[in-house]
């Protein structure tokens, strides 16, 4: 399938039933992120959302991501009169971060090794984050003179509060998996040989869900991060209306009334 949606052979693409697994796949590189990966990674969710319920984004052993291909044409190596570092943010990893967030399915990082720069933002930004033993998160900008970008500094805020989020980005230290269930920056820590089960295990639960409402949950859950109260709750009673017009919302129903266990379609 990877062929046939003409994709860098470092992003892959397969589908299971109605869970879709989006593969980083540029190991020498740590998974580094090239402006072709991004591309090839909107298409890949573009995809996703339109043939599948939920979605796995994995990397492989030694690396979720190390963050962006900083020789790949990210515009970093030119005059510093001639440089805007800003400029690959807004044509490119800004909107591959938007369309994460707008996805209307649900979505699950499995993250292994390192998860740092873009790449942390990228196994932070998902519904559910499953880490295994290796994993650490890293935003080591300061290394470099730049700063966090791929909208780490809101998930991390957003996450762990405004204290932790300054120690990770002011002092740019590893955050291994157990300090980060600790902190409450992922949902589950397992053994890295467990990781991409208990992902897929995850996706597979989601996409048995109602889809519909699932979608819904997903913005209401996002507007909560920034919008006032009463935007939330304007938000909620719009989404309850579209959800109880579903087919699964019936469906929910008249299991509840059966006693029996909802059979959803995501209709």
């Amino acid at each position: 399938m990877s062929q046939s949606l003409d994709l860098p052979p470092t992003i892959q693409f397969t589908q299971a039933g109605p869970v879709a697994t989006i593969r980083l796949n540029d190991p020498a590189s740590m998974n580094a992120l090239s402006l072709d990966m991004i591309v090839g990674l909107q298409n890949a969710l573009g995809v996703a959302q339109k043939n599948a319920r939920a979605l796995v984004l994995a990397g492989s052993p030694r690396a979720f991501s190390s963050g962006a291909n900083l020789g790949t044409g990210m515009g970093l190596d030119q005059p510093s009169a001639d440089r805007d570092a800003g400029t690959v943010l807004e044509s490119h990893i800004n909107p591959l971060m938007v369309a994460l967030r707008d996805l209307t399915i649900p979505w699950v990082s499995a993250v292994r090794g390192a998860a740092a720069g873009v790449g942390c933002s990228l196994a932070l930004a998902a519904d559910l984050i499953v880490a295994g033993d290796s994993a650490y998160f890293l935003q080591a900008f300061r290394r470099i003179g730049l700063v966090p970008d791929g909208g780490s500094t809101y998930l991390l805020t957003k996450a762990v509060g405004r204290v932790r989020a300054m120690e990770m980005m002011l002092l740019g230290e590893k955050i291994p998996a157990a300090k980060a269930l600790e902190w409450g920056m992922i949902n589950r820590l397992v053994a890295d040989e467990a990781v991409e089960d208990a992902a897929q295990a995850l996706a597979a639960e989601l996409a048995d869900g109602p889809t519909r409402a699932l979608a819904l949950i997903r913005k209401n859950a996002w507007l909560a991060t920034s919008g006032d109260f009463e935007a939330v709750l304007q938000a909620e009673r719009t989404g309850q209306a579209a959800a109880g017009r579903t087919a699964d919302f019936r469906e929910g129903v008249a299991a509840f009334r059966d006693k029996r266990p909802a059979r959803f379609t995501g209709a």
